[in-house]
């Protein structure tokens, strides 16, 4: 090779480094499906860039495990987290924290849903009832269809949900569990309260078919985490800047993309309870 294009070819890769440490990304764990997301989450990422005055993309993962993989391989250096996933992506990445979270997540909650053929009734406490039929979890990663919902079940019963119900799945994300039920695949399910009463908002549930007949207690969820570099990389402060970019976020129709009514700042130690959960039912090892 000439001297003159091994310089032209390392020149060329020091530019494209250069490019990629200016440009910031973010990503965001795919609890609904994934080209609603991408058009959603593309306003998110215009908002910031005018914000922030520097390049912002969004890039879609394809399950929770991604979500937390590309945080901690720095491919994003900020992600729109559920309760666990965050708690994860933080252990991975030490000096990242939560910066923000929606308004409703101070007080996040989950509900079951079941096909009316099972004839369950809304109740306030799980029984019985529920025994022998067949349930989905949303995400193996998810916090409001998964890790919640297997504590309450698990605090419920005494046992694990394998020895509760006739069979169980994991559907991968919460408009999944919906169409799951709905349809009769899965007689009960477990979701995200606020993608239930949307999808339900927005006529897209036949709720003669299907039904919510439990809610749990809250707990905190979704959050916005941030990698502990970004300043070194962006500048002093940045790290404050995006936090503020987010909780000046009014604009209704890139509040829907959450869906939230506004948001309101977060720390670490908010997700504690989620930690200790996850730890309870083996689902994170204690440190």
């Amino acid at each position: 090779m000439r001297l003159s294009n091994l310089l032209s070819g390392l020149l060329l890769c020091a530019v494209a480094g250069v490019a990629h440490a200016d440009r910031f990304v973010f990503t965001a764990i795919p609890d609904q499906d994934e080209r609603r997301l991408t058009e959603r989450f593309g306003q998110i990422a215009d908002y910031l860039q005018a914000e922030l005055g520097v390049e912002v993309e969004y890039i879609p993962v394809k399950s929770y495990e991604a979500a937390v993989s590309a945080f901690r391989n720095d491919q994003v250096q900020l992600a729109w987290f559920g309760g666990l996933t965050g708690v994860q992506a933080r252990r991975l990445v030490p000096g990242s924290q939560a910066i923000a979270q929606g308004a409703e997540d101070t007080a996040f909650k989950s509900y079951l849903i079941a096909h009316t053929s099972t004839g369950l009734a809304p109740m306030t406490e799980l029984n019985d009832s529920l025994r022998g039929l067949s349930f989905t979890f949303g995400s193996k990663g998810s916090t409001s269809g998964r890790l919640m919902p297997e504590y309450y079940l698990r605090n419920a019963f005494g046992t694990a949900p394998e020895s509760v119900f006739e069979r169980v799945g994991f559907s991968g994300d919460h408009s999944r569990t919906i169409a799951l039920v709905e349809s009769g695949a899965y007689q009960i399910g477990a979701l995200n309260y606020a993608v239930w009463d949307a999808e339900v908002a927005a006529g897209n549930v036949d709720t003669d078919a299907v039904q919510v007949i439990w809610e749990s207690p809250t707990y905190p969820d979704y959050q916005w985490t941030i990698r502990g570099d970004v300043d070194a990389r962006f500048g002093a402060g940045f790290t404050e800047r995006v936090q503020q970019a987010l909780l000046n976020m009014t604009d209704p129709t890139l509040l829907a993309a959450f869906p939230r009514s506004g948001f309101v700042p977060a720390t670490n130690a908010d997700y504690a309870p989620i930690e200790d959960t996850a730890v309870s039912i083996g689902l994170m090892d204690a440190q």
